[in-house]
């Protein structure tokens, strides 16, 4: 049988982990806001889908509900391609050849 403070502090570690990630992402949000430049904005939105995926996985394993687990990996192949998409078009200025 598990330990009752082993569980709370694993929970409260998630806990903590899921206040730190929301944090940094509504810091994150003001390099979207004022970024200088078009590539810093598009790594802040980068930064931000990151902290967006492992807030649903800290989510998933704090609740115990997997189908979190599912959103963050959708969320991480979105995430992905968007950034490439953006990239090529800041670099090329055209998405499709």
């Amino acid at each position: 049988m598990a330990d009752p403070a082993y569980l709370s502090l694993l929970d409260d570690a998630l806990f903590a982990g899921l206040v730190l990630a929301a944090g940094l992402t509504l810091l994150v949000s003001y390099r979207v806001i004022r970024g200088p430049t078009v590539p810093d904005r598009v790594v802040a939105l980068d930064t931000i889908g990151t902290n967006v995926v492992a807030i649903a996985a800290l989510y998933a394993m704090f609740s115990g509900q997997g189908f979190f687990v599912g959103v963050s990996l959708v969320l991480a192949i979105i995430g992905f391609i968007s950034t490439i998409t953006v990239a090529r078009y800041v670099t090329e200025g055209d998405i499709i050849e």
